[in-house]
């Protein structure tokens, strides 16, 4: 597993660097997780969504290429694809009139860890909104959601992407996860 992590972070760099064929190479060992946070994103959508798994990655990942981003490592790929599908989700939700709350949006459930053991069945635009507000107050606390609950990342992973320890992830995962229940209570 800590191989692969490791050729992942390789990959990224050379391709951040301008290797011929890095590209090519990282697909692979990218593309079955890239699959897995979609999937997962999906599972959680209303029935009969139309967007399926495999063109998430792929407009996904055709965002990720057009970044001309100085990859840094495994965590900070798979959390910059976790806010594009984010982006890619809800715009996908607004293209299809859900503008108004309950008004057909996409659903998202959060998981119990979300708001202390009770899950809320929020639409997308709605956390999406929340999340906005959110970052106008502290912008790494929805960092942090968008990696965690959009992403899947773990506490360290996270730490890693954003240079600060687990332990400080830990709390303001915490706070914004009681932060986020109140806002989309109301």
């Amino acid at each position: 597993m800590d191989s692969h992590r490791a050729e992942v972070t390789r990959l990224l760099r050379q391709w951040s660097e301008g290797h011929e064929g890095s590209l090519d190479a990282l697909l692979p060992h990218v593309y079955g997780e890239l699959r897995r946070q979609a999937a997962r994103f999906l599972r959680q959508e209303r029935p009969g969504h139309t967007l399926q798994a495999t063109a998430l990655v792929h407009e996904a990942f055709l965002k990720l290429v057009d970044q001309h981003a100085s990859w840094q490592n495994r965590a900070q790929f798979f959390g910059i694809a976790a806010q594009l599908m984010r982006r890619i989700l809800v715009d996908h939700a607004r293209g299809h009139g859900a503008a108004k709350r309950g008004g057909g949006a996409a659903r998202v459930e959060l998981d119990e860890a979300m708001v202390a053991a009770v899950a809320l069945d929020v639409d997308l635009l709605a956390l999406d909104e929340a999340l906005t507000r959110l970052a106008a107050i502290d912008e790494r606390q929805a960092r942090i959601v968008e990696m965690k609950f959009f992403g899947g990342l773990t506490l360290d992973e996270t730490a890693e992407v954003l240079h600060i320890s687990a332990a400080t992830v830990s709390r303001e995962w915490t706070i914004a996860r009681a932060w986020l229940f109140l806002a989309l209570k109301n």
